[in-house]
């Protein structure tokens, strides 16, 4: 006779306790399971086993590891490997396209989240709107703009691309190129009079822009936009020529040389962190 408390030789094992998913770890306290959606959970879970295997797995290997009927687990791994997110070589599956495009856009959408924590984290800081600016493919683009009611952003009246010359954030990646691709976008962005105060001569300019030191903010007095005076201050990441600004009213002109230099000191301390960041 069994005594209580010894399992009886010809019982069943006891079912194996499967851990639970990411996905599953991450629901929400108090949240139904009955909500979700059980084939998706499966799915799920099957990309991330795949995803933990750098040499590829089998379909019975994912089967037992996820705890699916293989017929089952056949069935989602043709369907993710027909929509791209996974891909199938010599009976072994791995991570497809469509999957390294997601990873790959979570990076690039983390990488963005730091560079505005940034900027905003600099406007609050020094008190004026904060812009962040790149030259790419021989473009001037304007990637990210931190401003508030009280410090608003200067209103792009002008097209941005085709006014570098009369703008602090222009100048500056200007001032970064070499002479062939400095002499390229003029070509291209003929110098021209946007206000009173531009500089309305290309050799004037190029002159500006030789006797600028590696590291030195640029400063701009109401060339873009009569009324506003702005700075800038070069990031150094590798090739790519970029830039931090900032803009304030001319009344308060006596403040941008000390805000510039704010913004630069402000920008070493974390240089090291925004490295990633820098070209989004």
């Amino acid at each position: 006779m069994a005594t209580v408390g010894t399992a009886r030789a010809d019982s069943p094992a006891p079912p194996v306790q499967r851990r639970a998913s990411p996905v599953e770890e991450r629901l929400p306290p108090g949240q139904p399971q009955s909500t979700l959606i059980g084939s998706v959970q499966r799915a799920m879970r099957l990309l991330e086993a795949v995803a933990d295997r750098e040499y590829g797995a089998p379909a019975k290997q994912l089967a037992r590891e996820v705890g699916l009927a293989l017929p089952t687990a056949y069935h989602l791994l043709r369907t993710l490997t027909h929509e791209g997110y996974l891909r199938r070589e010599k009976g072994l599956f791995f991570l497809g396209d469509a999957a390294e495009r997601l990873s790959s856009d979570a990076v690039q959408q983390k990488r963005r989240s730091v560079m505005d924590d940034a900027l905003a984290q600099w406007r609050d800081s020094i008190g004026a709107p904060v812009y962040y600016a790149v030259y790419r493919e021989g473009e001037i683009e304007v990637l990210g703009v931190a401003d508030s009611p009280g410090t608003p952003a200067v209103a792009e009246w002008a097209d941005f691309r085709e006014t570098g010359h009369a703008h602090a954030i222009g100048q500056c990646l200007l001032s970064q190129l070499d002479e062939e691709a400095r002499r390229d976008h003029i070509d291209r962005y003929p110098v021209r009079s946007i206000t009173p105060y531009t500089v309305r001569d290309e050799r004037i300019l190029l002159r500006r822009l030789d006797r600028l030191g590696r590291m030195e903010p640029v400063l701009e007095r109401q060339e873009y936009a009569v009324g506003t005076v702005c700075a800038a201050v070069p990031i150094t990441a590798g090739a790519t020529a970029a830039t931090v600004a900032i803009s304030l009213p001319a009344h308060q002109a006596d403040r941008l040389l000390p805000a510039a230099y704010r913004l630069q000191a402000e920008v070493g301390r974390l240089v090291g962190t925004l490295a990633g960041s820098i070209n989004i």
